[in-house]
């Protein structure tokens, strides 16, 4: 592999063993979220979501990453993946929007363990920032050593998890004493949609992730160690969820008292004695701390790939001298969590779930194009079933993902319309700056004199605005007011400091929906002008005038 596909980085001995336990850690480190799916959705769908979700939702995850992860090694992993299948242009939105995202709620691991640690340890709130000072920079040290000592700690952290929750089912079952499918939904607070939509959206985040270690396969000298790592590590995240969660609700009972501050997993083991809920306590740390650890190294390399590709600054290429780690990146994240790791940053936490959805959607397209673009690419590892069964594979993800949108609320909605844009925003810019892929092969990759931007990039940056106005403006003027209703008092607890936006929660709800109908009707106003104008000066063809390319080739 050439210098210019790795960008530098160094090859490591990677094990399976490591990569799987990285892997845990970043998909899953636990069972920790489903307390909260418990009261809102009800029992039965919270165990029926976990139960299906692995099927249409996180396999299509994994099957994907393995194949285009056993195809494609380059560093950027999924970048490279989509950049394959969709271009220069698609590539960019997936990485930006996945990439910044993580910085955001990356902060919320370290601050969930100093929550965990005060349980155990009163503190006040200035050495609670001292201590999550404290174990960010130690997570920082682990990363600058390289891929080979960040998957010692995480087999250390996973090591302790899995013992836990392996006591939880256990003691749970040993236990048994009530129906955990019982009652089947929330009927007192939600329709049968409403308790499926609260449920979906912890369900999809808690099997998200299983791309995330394709930016670390550059580093792994055996290439076959990531596809082979996420065959055996699906299904143990799946079991680890739906046996502990069976397990407990058959055991303590009492769904609608379940939550981070109500019951937990800790006082299903507290049935075998009163160790059980500091035991618990201290999986909660390792388990937050095994996912802030993983994330930076995974993270630091979502941007490593852009630069190599020339859309993004060089200094994020930069790498240590002896250990060969993208240095800057690192320290990026680290100073990023410790910026916010003292602050209320809920608001912020809206725009992650439509971010991810970006990629995901994306990296499932790229699989199905490049079965037809490039049947004949090797691929150590294939989805089985041919091109067909792919399509069937990634549908229900790509469909999941779009009714996620929609059914994780209208502050979610909004918070991510807002920071989708910044994508094609920053591809113009940097675009621009930097060259792209045209600096490094000007005759593959043509640009149109007149814009700097790739050919036909002016249209697709329309389909954004088009996709995003429609479906925005359909769930401000219908959907979100037909779903969501009696809400009102949860917005009103969430954004109620924020006095722009009313001080009851029926005017809180109107801000939501008025702001996100007028966002709409900008998007699609701006597609028709932006469309306009594509049609007058980004012709679609790669024919570009002689004349044209020529005084391009000279300010080059």
């Amino acid at each position: 592999m050439n210098n210019t596909q790795t960008g530098g980085l160094k090859e490591h001995p990677v094990t399976l063993r490591a990569a799987v336990m990285m892997m845990y850690c970043l998909v899953a480190a636990g069972a920790f979220g489903i307390e909260e799916m418990i009261p809102d959705a009800g029992p039965g769908m919270t165990i029926v979501v976990l139960c299906v979700l692995p099927f249409i939702w996180a396999a299509p995850q994994a099957l994907c990453a393995a194949e285009l992860g056993s195809a494609i090694t380059d560093a950027g992993g999924f970048y490279k993946w989509i950049q394959r299948g969709m271009g220069e242009f698609w590539a960019f939105q997936g990485c930006w929007c996945r990439t910044l995202s993580c910085y955001v709620d990356n902060t919320t691991y370290v601050v969930l363990a100093g929550s965990y640690t005060s349980m155990l340890i009163p503190m006040s709130s200035t050495a609670k920032f001292i201590f999550m000072a404290v174990l960010i920079a130690i997570f920082t040290v682990i990363n600058l050593l390289g891929i080979e000592e960040v998957g010692k700690v995480s087999t250390i952290f996973s090591t302790v998890i899995f013992i836990v929750f392996v006591g939880v089912t256990i003691i749970g079952f040993v236990n048994w004493d009530h129906n955990p499918l019982e009652p089947f939904y929330n009927s007192g607070d939600y329709t049968l949609i409403g308790a499926l939509g609260s449920c979906l959206a912890t369900g999809m985040w808690m099997y998200s992730g299983y791309t995330s270690m394709s930016t670390l396969a550059t580093e792994c000298q055996d290439k076959t160690v990531i596809p082979r790592g996420l065959m055996i590590v699906m299904p143990i995240i799946a079991l680890s969820y739906i046996l502990p969660t069976i397990a407990g609700l058959g055991s303590v009972g009492n769904w609608s008292e379940w939550g981070t501050e109500g019951i937990s997993f800790g006082h299903v083991l507290a049935l075998a004695g009163a160790w059980g809920l500091p035991v618990f306590t201290v999986a909660a740390v390792c388990s937050q701390l095994s996912i802030f650890n993983t994330q930076i190294i995974s993270v630091s390399r979502g941007f490593f790939g852009m630069s190599i590709d020339n859309l993004a600054p060089k200094a994020l290429m930069k790498l240590s001298k002896k250990r060969k780690v993208p240095y800057v990146g690192v320290l990026s994240l680290s100073v990023v969590a410790l910026c916010l790791c003292n602050l209320d940053f809920s608001v912020l936490i809206t725009i992650d779930v439509t971010l991810l959805m970006v990629d995901y959607v994306l990296v499932f397209l790229s699989t199905a194009r490049l079965r037809k673009t490039e049947p004949n690419m090797p691929r150590p590892f294939k989805i089985p079933g041919g091109d067909t069964f792919v399509k069937v594979l990634v549908a229900p993800g790509v469909i999941i993902s779009v009714v996620a949108l929609f059914l994780n609320g209208a502050d979610y909605f909004l918070g991510g319309m807002i920071g989708l844009m910044s994508a094609p925003i920053l591809y113009i810019i940097w675009k621009r700056m930097y060259g792209g892929l045209y600096k490094i092969d000007p005759v593959k990759y043509p640009i149109n004199p007149r814009t700097k931007l790739a050919i036909g990039d002016l249209h697709r940056v329309v389909v954004i605005l088009v996709i995003f106005g429609v479906i925005g403006f359909i769930g401000a003027t219908w959907w979100f007011g037909f779903y969501e209703v009696g809400w009102e008092a949860d917005y009103l607890d969430t954004y109620g400091k924020l006095k722009f936006m009313g001080d009851t929660g029926e005017e809180i709800v109107n801000w939501l929906y008025t702001t996100t109908k007028w966002l709409s009707v900008l998007y699609l106003a701006a597609a028709v002008v932006i469309k306009i104008a594509a049609v007058k000066i980004d012709p679609r063809s790669k024919e570009i005038p002689d004349q044209d390319m020529k005084e391009e080739k000279n300010e080059l």
